[in-house]
């Protein structure tokens, strides 16, 4: 196993055979990659080393510090979070050696077609159907929504039914979707903040090689909960100085603004700042407990505090602004590439925090998880867990 010492002897190698400050950013990151120094805890050739997960910080830290680009990953999150550590797990070595590099470069954009209209919380329920050629492609159709990225994505992880006659979760296959098929349509969702960053896909007739499966045939739950708790971590664990995210710009204006303060807010103020700096470290300890692999359903409790906290922070960063909180900078219609919470105003902060509590899980979904996979308790009674999908009320 590589250990802290080789780890600085190769970015010091990297850095010097390829300076930041004169190396074009994408021969750099796909320098860095094929150094071993983009996920250094995954395996040799697929942008790691088998280090330590715990030492990634270092050798990013010490990269940032020369002035070394990064590979944008707000805009291709869902790659990095979702994608590839269910790739490494479940996909094939020929899968892992096309998808991972330039995904994680960030040639390849990534989008998750798992929700549909009729099984958004309870996903299992999801209809989108994939028939098997003779020749051994799947031929998928249906409908997707709540997709992030569709717009600007190559490549989207997709699970579909393969066969109705089995229980909602099984009969599921999990499949890589080529975004560029002329069966896959693309339709804007736009927001109560004027953008569209989210996305309707309807697939008609679309083609995926069996060679773009990952994992076994009906497996496809099993393959997708490695996804949706990797979702969860990036989502509600993702690394923030201390007041970074939502408490930093109302933190901000309530040192520079003296005569908007009141004992009130000054309390609501205090109790959201630590809330938000336990739920910052308590973050930092799950990201350091993955050094062993896979996440747990800690990640749900996490993501349900991000949702509450921002929430909150954001409803008290428009009372605090007064009038000037009910302004907003622009309700143009744009399909953005990433979400920027903290580049727009306190009226955009509000109103898309409200979809935080939707997205990478429903809060009411993360509380059952938290209680009966974290605490133990009973699980709520279900009535279709042995009935065939096709069979089921809809």
């Amino acid at each position: 196993m590589t250990d802290a010492a080789e780890l600085e002897r190769r970015t010091a190698q990297l850095l010097a055979e390829h300076p930041p400050a004169d190396t074009d950013p994408a021969d750099f990151l796909k320098a860095r990659f094929d150094a071993g120094l983009a996920w250094v805890h995954y395996p040799e050739g697929l942008g790691g080393l088998g280090a330590p997960r715990s030492l990634q910080a270092a050798v990013d830290a010490e990269l940032a510090a020369a002035g070394a680009p990064d590979n944008d990953p707000r805009r291709i999150g869902i790659g990095l979070g979702m994608a590839a550590p269910t790739i490494l797990r479940y996909g094939t070595e020929e899968q892992k050696r096309r998808f991972l590099r330039p995904l994680w470069v960030g040639e390849e954009v990534w989008c998750q077609l798992f929700s549909e209209p009729g099984a958004g919380s309870d996903l299992a329920a999801l209809g989108t159907r994939a028939v098997r050629e003779a020749g051994g492609d799947w031929i998928v159709n249906g409908q997707k929504v709540w997709t992030s990225s569709a717009h600007v994505a190559r490549w989207a992880i997709l699970i579909a039914r393969t066969d109705p006659d089995l229980p909602k979760h099984a009969g599921i296959t999990y499949f890589v979707c080529d975004m560029t098929d002329p069966g896959v349509e693309v339709r804007p969702l736009r927001q109560i903040t004027g953008e569209a960053e989210f996305n309707e896909v309807f697939l008609t007739d679309v083609r995926i090689p069996d060679a773009h499966r990952l994992g076994d045939v009906g497996d496809g739950w099993r393959v997708a909960q490695t996804t949706l708790m990797n979702e969860r971590v990036s989502i509600g664990g993702m690394r923030l100085p201390r007041e970074g995210g939502m408490i930093g710009p109302v933190s901000k204006t309530w040192r520079e603004r003296p005569e908007l303060r009141t004992h009130d807010l000054h309390q609501r103020l205090l109790k959201l700042w630590v809330e938000g700096e336990a739920a910052r470290l308590t973050g930092e300890r799950l990201r350091q407990q993955l050094v062993a692999g896979q996440p747990g359903y800690e990640g749900s409790g996490m993501k349900l505090a991000f949702a509450r906290l921002n929430q909150e922070i954001s409803g008290l960063e428009v009372e605090l602004r007064g009038e000037e909180g009910l302004l907003y900078d622009d309700w143009t219609m744009r399909r953005p590439e990433l979400v920027d919470f903290t580049g727009r105003d306190a009226g955009y902060r509000y109103l898309r925090s409200k979809g935080n509590s939707i997205e990478g899980g429903t809060s009411e979904v993360l509380l059952n998880i938290v209680a009966e996979r974290v605490l133990g308790l009973p699980s709520e009674p279900r009535t279709d867990k042995d009935v065939a999908w096709k069979d089921l009320a809809r």
